[in-house]
């Protein structure tokens, strides 16, 4: 009868997925009842619980409030020994929060379900002996054994259905939302040969200790379950040390104290005794983790190799599949390697100004890193000896000084050899660098491109992705075609072929067309010199940007489109792409008319939504021909649309608020009227 009660309540909530179902087109059905399923799973747990709990007393209010007691119970005890490796499984087996939750969202395993029934099976069970035991005597040892061996068994069977690999699992979700996609399920796929050890290195003076202390370990778990459940001989080890972090906050008020004092009172503070950590001198000859910035730290071997999985200073803190397929895949495969030119005083990937690029290349604690996608950095100095040629791209950006004749030819030998290219201009360095663009059939034009804006300066432009950007990647395609764009402060425009040609000129193969003041559409395929294609990436808005021929005087009141000074205002390229077949394989050059975008300050800005960090690792992904980072988007929803109009709501007024109440009154009168008469 209670869970034809139960029933009954979710049929009332199934009433709000049938008005689902009739106003919104592909309703996602399989998601509504495996949240229908959970939450009946629910309410018959709880409804065994009061049962028993009925059955021990006689007295209705007693029997509610220790109802409660063992809601509360069971909503605590996974927070219970945490600390202590079988305790802390066995304890978070038996708790509650989270199990329905999951199948919400449209995930359904046999833990869950196996957790549920034990539930149910466990209260049933003492409540059934409970009412025995009042009518049949017997020695109290035995009666006591029943109930100890009922809570045993479902403790046990409650524990085994939530080891890895005996848990089945069914997403029910349309998108696959619960499920790893399909490239990084291709990923753990690839390495079936042999399992993958994880050692997992939390500093307790490091503030991601917090989230990654003993027990927080269960926590841990649940962000690897995804994984597990394709590749179950994943192998966890755990080291916890202490050593110095760079947390300006740990040491307020500690100055003059040694390291190990600080630990110790750190260690104090978490109720552990400083011989659970490792000291700085023993971690050190196990690993040096100080290039890592002492930091929480996953180390992944597969197969005699290694390399650093790291969480990251954001809301998500834990590496996305993104990340995590990246490090296994470099575990298999040749790391692509990015190479920067230091000849002419580029930009430097070492250093943390607002000009230059640690955040994009080796900044362990930004998710977007190359280092955390996949890639290896390095630099190199043409004029003191030859680019390697097993690199995957040379990366040119704003020489400040024109390069030495050795230098030259080592980066031409590196052309005419096939080697993938990225170009990074700046306004005022056309001299510099269109001497080696030239032979591709682009160059930076003369003066900046400047745009209006009520908010920022006039050099900040904000040009919108063509097609051809948004082909390099699934995510670009789907989300920033038509709604973001790439900040681009101090940019030159681009102009392709000696005559000048650019977008809207005429003469090209393919038009970019230009939809209001949204996004370029076209394909823009335009003939360069020896046999390069050239696509534009990225374009400015004609109808608030030009190239300024004149001085630029950012701080003035306004900046001024002035035709005759040279003023050019139509839509000029700032980004484009260049391929061609050299050796058997395609060649691949990216050139741009600004550098800054790929800079610290810019992938760090906050004022203005940009497509920066995508666009960046998708043209780093080119030139791996998509190898690198590892693609795990999902297919974009349909269920994203209302169909409901005034009408519509109002016939659903007319159900749901009169003829469904009318028809349960007229039921229960009916029902009333033949009890009277019996």
């Amino acid at each position: 009868a209670m869970m034809v009660y139960s029933g009954g309540m979710v049929v009332v909530l199934g009433l709000f997925v049938i008005a689902g179902a009739a106003t919104i087109p592909h309703f996602d059905w399989p998601m509504m009842l495996s949240a229908l399923l959970g939450v009946f799973l629910l309410l018959c747990a709880y409804a065994a619980i009061g049962l028993f709990m009925s059955c021990l007393t006689s007295y209705q209010v007693v029997a509610a409030l220790s109802t409660f007691v063992v809601f509360a119970f069971l909503s605590y005890i996974g927070t219970v020994w945490q600390g202590v490796d079988f305790v802390r499984n066995l304890t978070y087996s038996l708790s509650i929060p989270g199990r329905t939750e999951k199948m919400v969202s449209g995930l359904i395993s046999t833990k869950d379900v196996a957790y549920f029934l034990v539930i149910i099976y466990m209260f049933l069970g003492l409540a059934v002996m409970k009412l025995q035991a009042a009518r049949d005597s017997g020695p109290w040892l035995v009666r006591a054994g029943k109930y100890v061996a009922v809570v045993l068994s479902g403790l046990m069977v409650g524990y085994l259905t939530s080891r890895p690999g005996l848990i089945g699992y069914y997403d029910a979700s349309a998108t696959r939302v619960n499920t790893l996609s399909g490239n990084a399920q291709k990923v753990l796929a690839e390495m079936k040969d042999g399992p993958i050890e994880i050692t997992c290195y939390s500093n307790l003076l490091d503030r991601t200790y917090g989230q990654t202390a003993p027990d927080k370990r269960n926590d841990f778990m649940n962000h690897w379950e995804p994984y597990l459940r394709f590749k179950p001989d994943i192998q966890f080890k755990y080291v916890y040390y202490y050593d110095s972090a760079q947390d300006p906050y740990l040491y307020k008020g500690l100055q003059g104290q040694s390291l190990r004092q600080i630990a110790e009172k750190r260690a104090k503070a978490w109720k552990k005794d400083l011989s659970f950590f490792t000291s700085p001198a023993e971690i050190r000859k196990i690993i040096d983790l100080r290039p890592e910035q002492n930091r929480y730290v996953m180390q992944v071997k597969y197969k005699g190799q290694r390399t650093f999985l790291r969480v990251f200073n954001d809301p998500s803190f834990w590496p996305s599949e993104t990340e995590t397929s990246a490090a296994f895949r470099r575990l298999m495969v040749r790391l692509p390697k990015i190479v920067f030119l230091e000849d002419g005083f580029e930009r430097s990937i070492h250093k943390t100004g607002d000009r230059e690029y640690q955040t994009l290349t080796d900044l362990p604690t930004f998710r977007y890193a190359l280092v955390n996608q996949g890639f290896d950095v390095d630099t190199v100095t043409a004029g003191s000896r030859d680019i390697p040629a097993d690199i995957t791209a040379l990366v040119i950006a704003d020489p400040k000084a024109e390069f030495t004749s050795e230098a030259v030819a080592r980066i031409q030998k590196y052309i005419d050899g096939g080697g993938d290219l990225l170009i990074a201009g700046e306004p005022g360095k056309q001299a510099v660098l269109n001497p080696l663009l030239q032979q591709f059939g682009v160059r930076l034009m003369d003066g900046t491109v400047v745009q209006k804006s009520k908010d920022f300066s006039a050099d900040l432009v904000l040009p919108y992705l063509t097609t051809a950007a948004s082909e390099f990647s699934k995510t670009l395609l789907r989300d920033y075609t038509d709604s973001l764009r790439v900040s681009m402060p101090g940019v030159a425009g681009l102009v392709i072929g000696d005559s000048g040609v650019s977008p809207g000129d005429g003469g090209e193969t393919g038009k970019v067309g230009y939809a209001g003041s949204k996004a370029y559409t076209g394909s823009g395929v335009y003939a360069g010199k020896e046999g390069y294609v050239i696509r534009p990436l990225l374009m400015t808005d004609g109808k608030v940007s030009w190239n300024k021929k004149g001085r630029l005087v950012k701080d003035s009141a306004e900046v001024v489109y002035t035709p005759a000074e040279g003023d050019e205002k139509r839509p000029l390229p700032t980004a484009v792409c260049l391929s061609r077949e050299v050796g058997g394989r395609q060649q691949r050059i990216i050139v741009t008319g600004d550098a800054d975008f790929l800079s610290n300050s810019e992938l760090g800005r906050s004022n203005v939504r940009t497509a920066n960090f995508h666009f960046i690792t998708a043209l780093f992904g080119w030139f791996t021909e998509g190898q690198f980072p590892v693609d795990t988007s999902r297919p974009p929803s349909e269920d994203n649309h209302l169909r409901l109009s005034e009408a519509g709501m109002t016939v659903i007024k007319v159900i749901y608020l009169g003829v469904l109440p009318g028809v349960l009154l007229v039921m229960g009168v009916v029902l009333l009227v033949r009890r009277r008469r019996k």
